[in-house]
């Protein structure tokens, strides 16, 4: 079966937390590069987008093999705007601008730079293969208990799943583990939940994944500091 798969990656210029974040250099290349290069080594997605407000990042983005068909508009590029409406207006006028409809979109946060373009493929074959599902996206592995405050106001406290009360090895078979989701690294949505302004659909399927890189986000300078210390000494994901 044939079908049109879009890659997003949303990389606005007003990043107060680290200036020039999505052009800042991490091992010798631009931040956004990394997704860009990830999203055309898993040979799955038909055309890969950068939505950007700056044109420092569409130059990059060009430079490294994705299309900028469109400036995005400032209201989708403040501190303030939601990710949703950004990647569906992504959607709809790259629509436009190349004449074709999208029967999948994949989803890259360029400040995730720590990602396999394996995950990518995975991601996009599991809609493929089962047309029930809406969704698939990396999720980090946690082998850590949990807890949260009640709702009452009184400052107590609970434990998130009942069980871990009981405390049990890393490797007992009986323990329920929990899942982060981290959509940031690879996310695959069938694009009718994207025009209602949802990344996520209902049903998903959950790419489990234990690398520690994963939980690198790039905010600020420790962050970017801390990137090129992992890529320098272990590189990416396989």
């Amino acid at each position: 079966m044939n079908i049109n798969v879009l890659c997003i990656i949303p990389a606005r210029g007003g990043s107060k937390g680290l200036p020039g974040k999505n052009t800042a250099l991490v091992a010798g290349k631009p931040l956004i590069a990394y997704s860009i290069e990830a999203a055309i080594a898993s040979g799955v997605c038909t055309d890969v987008v950068v939505t950007t407000d700056d044109e420092k990042i569409a130059s990059v983005a060009k430079e490294y093999g994705a299309s900028v068909p469109f400036m995005r508009p400032p209201e989708l590029a403040t501190d303030r705007a939601l990710t949703e409406p950004t990647l569906k207006h992504a959607l709809e006028a790259t629509e436009e601008a190349f004449s074709k409809k999208y029967d999948i979109f994949v989803f890259l946060q360029p400040t995730d730079i720590f990602r396999s373009p394996n995950w990518i493929r995975q991601a996009v074959e599991l809609l493929q293969n089962d047309q029930n599902l809406d969704s698939a996206f990396c999720a980090h592995i946690s082998k850590k208990n949990y807890w949260l405050p009640t709702q009452d106001g009184d400052r107590k406290w609970q434990r998130v799943m009942p069980e871990m009360a009981t405390y049990m090895s890393r490797q007992n078979p009986h323990r329920r583990l929990l899942y982060r989701e981290d959509t940031g690294i690879v996310c695959a949505t069938r694009t009718c939940w994207l025009r209602k302004n949802r990344r996520v659909g209902d049903n998903v399927e959950l790419i489990q994944v234990e690398d520690f890189r994963i939980g690198i986000d790039i905010h600020d300078a420790v962050d970017l500091w801390l990137a090129e210390q992992v890529m320098l000494k272990w590189g990416m994901p396989e």
